[in-house]
């Protein structure tokens, strides 16, 4: 028993520093999702407003109207997405599966947020758990230093994991509210060009 006990400590031992590197990584990761979110923000606001003024227009009967200003090669997903709608408005086949496409989309620019809520706290968890060990045995050889380090790093992997965790969290937020608004505009969008998709929802939302 003492042998299996002693290889499931080297095991734990030996997880440390990937733990630390991983965590390293993931803050470096969530540091540039900051960026990127704000970034984002600021091309939505603008995506917003254009999108809202051809809403608000009315001109659902004039499709090349619509067109008109909505950049063509947009990287901004409901630009792009409400752009293939109205070029495919016969089409509502097609628009069902643009709209399905969207949401993919929007699913796959949310997975890095949704990686950081939860990875960061399991690795900090993982980062506070295992110093303890070697902790707990250097204050039963009164090893103060050796205690001292192996709790300072727990502690510290703790707070970068939250940490890591709570910037996924906010970000992950943030953007399923927005996609979720641009889904919504690029429904009416589909429902106010197409008769067909119109016909075939109705009642459902």
């Amino acid at each position: 028993m003492e042998h299996l006990t002693n290889i499931l400590y080297w095991i734990s031992t030996g997880l440390l520093v990937p733990v630390v590197v991983v965590l390293l990584f993931l803050f470096v990761r969530a540091l540039l999702l900051t960026g990127g979110f704000f970034n984002h923000y600021q091309m939505k606001q603008k995506a917003d407003r254009l999108l809202n003024e051809k809403i608000d227009s009315g001109r659902f009967d004039d499709p090349a109207q619509m067109l008109e200003g909505l950049p063509a090669n947009s990287s901004v997903l409901p630009i792009r997405y409400a752009r293939l709608i109205l070029e495919n408005r016969d089409h509502n086949a097609q628009i069902i599966r643009l709209l399905s496409a969207f949401e993919i989309e929007a699913d796959k620019e949310l997975s890095l947020s949704k990686n950081l809520t939860k990875l960061g706290p399991i690795l900090g968890l993982m980062g506070t758990l295992i110093p303890m060990g070697p902790a707990l045995v250097g204050l039963a050889t009164g090893d103060i230093a050796s205690l001292a380090h192996n709790m300072q790093v727990a502690f510290a992997t703790t707070v970068v994991g939250l940490l890591i965790g709570a910037i996924g969290f906010i970000t992950q937020q943030a953007k399923q509210r927005w996609y979720l608004q641009d889904y919504i505009n690029l429904e009416y969008i589909a429902r106010m060009v197409n008769a067909d998709y119109r016909q075939s929802h109705a009642g459902i939302r």
